[in-house]
């Protein structure tokens, strides 16, 4: 009988390994329908087989989970076989007139069409990916992107990382003070407060001057956020590339340039240094075909001649006289739908591993084993510990530059949830079995049930009451916890809202629209919640 049901294990097994060939062959959402059904197959064998023979299907038992649980973690992080040569490039946020969205919230500018240009030119696809500066190069010290095009200042210091192609741009450093402001040099700065954009060769600068100066400084991840500090009042200057903030004081920004260029430099596509070499001759080539043809003065006419200011500073008129809450719903509510859109899917996904996960650990948590319980305490105590942030950028960026794989912003950001929302799944799954009476289990056991199916008969219908609350709420939290995966560049609600307020300076009111759109969900979740309890109080 032993060897049978050993017989019958292993060709289980063999089938859920099998899974992976299965999987690697298949489309994103082909393998994900594979891997769950092939989850709720083996959770009606885990039971049965639970049922049966204690001693020895406790540790069959506690070492499937731990495969299915690695299986769960492989599978994702599989990347896609896909063969075609496709370069991944990373950008700003919003750097205009370089790239930043248009009306249609497509990715447009100097950078984005210098590249697009010489891809198509040289025979190369490029997949480019708006992660905001800071981010953008990390990912490319990561390994997660091929090389980045974001007003990229050539400098001896990121030489020494990074490769970069021929200059494309010629830049200096300005600093801009508020409209009103008496502010007209960087004497004048003892004392205050000065805006700089993390990760930026002007941010550079004026660090380099700080003592000098006696200014104290404050870092911003995108420039909009920089320049609306300034514009607010909590700065009294900013310092950036001097032809992105010509183009925004020109465009309508109220801001004011209080200086000349200093520091000269260019702008360069960088590659990290002796990779990728293939796609800096390539741009090299291109850019010089470009220079020769007159495209690419062109494309820089495009956008910093007087047609395209003129257009711009037209639309952030008629986007200031559109600014209340419903004349910015009107303009922009595709793009919110896309982004709530994008945030019930992560949510959705990630709630959903989540689950396993926590179910896994919190069911370890409570098995008669001192090492299943040690590793549910540990897992649980780990990832409930770590910020959401850190996890984020450490799974994103950090096991990239330690093991060489490519993990997608998506499939990272699902990961994150998984590992941070199911350890706490995880606790109040153990937690949950744990307030049933002990005695439950002893008189179950007494009546000669096995240890399974007491465990399913009498502790978890009573533990699933007591769990259900905790799980809707869980659900709130990882709906709120993907804003926070903005930083790996996932456009979700709060990065799409990030590129409206780039487009028309409303922060406001945009954030205000953001901030009803998520009590509009969390309160239907929370009305469900209620629901669902009275439902299991009867």
């Amino acid at each position: 009988m032993l060897k049978l049901k050993l017989v019958s294990y292993f060709s289980h097994l063999k089938s859920g390994l099998s899974t992976l060939k299965i999987v690697f062959s298949r489309t994103k959402t082909e393998y994900f329908l594979v891997l769950i059904r092939k989850i709720w197959y083996y959770e009606k064998v885990l039971i049965i087989y639970s049922q049966r023979e204690e001693l020895f299907m406790k540790k069959i038992y506690s070492s499937l989970l731990l495969i299915l649980g690695a299986l769960c973690l492989f599978t994702l992080v599989h990347p896609d076989r896909v063969a075609a040569k496709t370069y991944v490039i990373g950008t700003d946020v919003t750097y205009p007139p370089f790239e930043f969205a248009n009306d249609n919230n497509k990715y447009v500018g100097i950078d984005i069409d210098l590249m697009k240009t010489i891809a198509k030119r040289e025979g190369f696809q490029v997949e480019i990916k708006a992660l905001g500066f800071n981010a953008a190069v990390q990912a490319l010290e990561s390994g997660q992107i091929d090389g980045v095009i974001a007003g990229m200042g050539i400098t001896p210091e990121r030489r020494k990382t990074f490769d970069f192609s021929d200059p494309y741009y010629k830049t200096g450093y300005v600093m801009a003070v508020a409209k009103n402001s008496s502010i007209s040099s960087y004497k004048d700065l003892k004392g205050k407060r000065v805006a700089i954009k993390t990760g930026t060769a002007a941010a550079n600068y004026a660090q380099s001057i700080q003592k000098k100066y006696g200014f104290k400084t404050v870092t911003f991840d995108d420039s909009d956020n920089m320049y609306n500090d300034v514009i607010s009042g909590n700065s009294v200057a900013c310092f950036d590339d001097g032809p992105v903030l010509q183009y925004a004081v020109k465009t309508g920004t109220k801001l004011k340039l209080a200086t000349k260029p200093a520091d000269g430099g260019y702008y360069g596509f960088a590659v990290m240094k002796g990779q990728n070499q293939d796609l800096l001759q390539k741009f090299n080539h291109g850019l010089k075909q470009l220079k020769a043809d007159g495209t690419y003065q062109q494309i820089v006419n495009k956008y910093v001649g007087s047609a395209s200011i003129n257009k711009q500073k037209a639309n952030k008129a008629a986007a200031h006289k559109e600014s209340t809450i419903l004349g910015l719903l009107k303009q922009n509510h595709g793009a919110f739908l896309t982004g709530l859109e994008k945030t019930i899917y992560l949510t959705l996904v990630g709630i959903f591993f989540a689950t396993i996960f926590g179910i896994i650990f919190g069911l370890l948590g409570v098995v008669p084993s001192k090492f299943c319980q040690g590793l549910s305490s540990t897992v649980i105590y780990i990832f409930r510990g770590l910020p959401l942030l850190v996890l984020a950028l450490f799974i994103y960026n950090g096991v990239p530059a330690l093991t060489g794989i490519k993990i997608p912003a998506f499939i990272a950001g699902i990961i994150t949830l998984t590992l941070n929302e199911g350890a706490y799944t995880a606790a109040f799954v153990k937690g949950g079995i744990e307030s049933v009476d002990v005695g439950q289990m002893e008189a179950a056991r007494s009546l000669g049930l096995p240890y399974g199916k007491a465990m399913k008969r009498v502790i978890l219908p009573q533990a699933i009451k007591i769990m259900v609350p905790s799980f809707i709420n869980q659900f709130i939290i990882t709906l709120k916890d993907t804003s926070i995966l903005s930083i790996i560049g996932i456009l979700e609600l709060t990065q799409t809202g990030k590129i409206i307020i780039a487009r028309n300076l409303q922060g406001f009111r945009v954030w205000a629209i953001i901030g009803i759109i998520y009590l509009l969900v969390i309160t239907i979740l929370t009305l469900i919640s209620k629901y669902i309890e009275k439902k299991l109080a009867r």
